[in-house]
Order: structure tokens, then C-alpha cells, then sequence
């Protein structure tokens, strides 16, 4: 797993290339985010470091145990933490206490985001999975049902997994190689081609693991 950065999504808009076409992009503001503990293979086992994202302003919200962890570091509690898992000898880059930006993208590359899809409820079959549905002429009684899910004779029974309705989407999700269009670190913004799971000002992660 490679370096990156905790942020929120901000939305999606688009910009103009060099051809003057169109190119839907998403903003992403991200970090800054300072390292909070570095991993190593001799006190843990593997080589990793964490980092925060938004500091807590609520004393009250920061439990004992993790108040320490912060004082250690020398970094103000922050309301989200996250491990990126990296090789040994990249992880001596990064030191407790130093805060990483955006810089660490640059136009061109490809990124991996991850984020919580939204949230659509409770589903029929028809939305969740994709089930054509009955016929829609007057009298049908099954326009939207889920109809047979099973056999009387064999196997006389319903196959674990089967698809039925349920509770639809808040799954995480990860989208490969998205191409950072443009940096602005002076806001803290990524902009990157195509969509990113998860509704506006969701948190998501980005690194540059494309």
C-alpha cells in the first residue's frame, strides 16, 4: 500500500482541456494530515504510519486512552485516524509530528479513492439487483414482485446468498486509477477524472496506489 491522504468530497464539476472538451472531475479537499504513530516491524510487527484528518474541537469527544495517544505524538486530537501500510524503506520518509498536503500528487498520475456509497434504504429486487420485473399491462398484479426464489421438488430449498431485497448501499467502495487533473495546495484541493463513491463532504480516502 502506498502513501495518501484523508479528506472529504466537496462535489463534482467539470473543466475544459486543451482540445476543449469537457472533463467531468471531482474535488476533493485533502489534509492536511499530520502523522499521528509510525508502524515498525520491530515494535508491531509490520511498517506503517498513521495519519489524522480534522482536529477534534470538543475536548469532551476525545476519550482518555486516545488524548495520550495524541500527547505522545505532539499532535492535536483529530476526529479521524487512518493506517497506510508501506514498505520499509519509504516509511522512513515520514516522522511523527510532520504534516502531509496534496503536494504529494502531481497532475497525471493515477490515484485510488475510497469512500461509503450512499445510503438508499431498504430496496426491492428491481432497484437493488436489477430484476426485470413482471409484465406492466392493467390486471398484472406483478409488476415489481420478486416472484420464485426456489423449487417444490429439487433442491427444496432457497440457495444461501440468493439476491432479495434488503438494505441498499452505505457499503465502502474503492475506484482504480483515477487521474488527478489538478492540484491547488493552497486550498488543499484534488481534482481527479470521473466519479468517487459516497455522497458530498463524505469522508474518502486517496492514495497513490492507482
Amino acid at each position: 500500500m502506498s502513501i495518501g491522504l484523508l479528506g472529504k468530497k466537496v462535489g463534482m464539476t467539470q473543466l475544459f482541456n486543451e482540445s476543449g472538451d469537457a472533463v467531468p472531475v471531482t474535488i476533493i479537499e485533502a489534509g492536511p494530515c499530520p502523522v499521528v504513530q509510525r508502524k515498525t516491524i520491530g515494535t508491531d510487527g509490520y511498517e506503517a504510519i498513521q495519519i489524522g484528518y480534522r482536529a477534534e474541537r470538543k475536548a469532551k469527544k476525545v476519550t482518555r486512552p486516545l488524548k495520550g495517544h495524541f500527547d505522545k505524538a505532539k499532535v492535536a486530537p483529530q476526529k479521524h485516524l487512518r493506517e497506510f501500510h508501506l514498505e520499509s524503506p519509504e516509511s522512513t520518509k515520514y516522522a511523527v509530528g510532520q504534516v502531509l498536503t496534496v503536494g504529494l500528487f502531481e497532475p497525471g498520475e493515477t490515484v485510488r479513492i475510497t469512500g461509503v456509497t450512499k445510503g438508499k434504504g431498504f430496496q426491492g429486487g428491481v432497484k437493488r439487483w436489477g430484476y426485470r420485473g413482471g409484465p406492466e399491462t392493467h390486471g398484472s398484479m406483478f409488476h415489481r414482485a420478486p416472484g420464485s426464489i426456489g423449487a417444490s421438488s429439487f433442491p427444496s430449498r432457497v440457495f444461501k446468498g440468493h439476491h432479495m431485497p434488503g438494505r441498499m448501499g452505505t457499503d465502502t467502495a474503492s475506484v482504480k486509477g483515477l487521474k488527478v487533473v489538478k492540484v491547488l495546495p493552497e486550498r488543499n484541493l484534488v481534482l481527479v477524472k470521473g466519479a468517487v463513491p459516497g455522497p458530498a463532504g463524505g469522508l474518502v480516502t486517496i492514495s497513490k496506489r492507482g
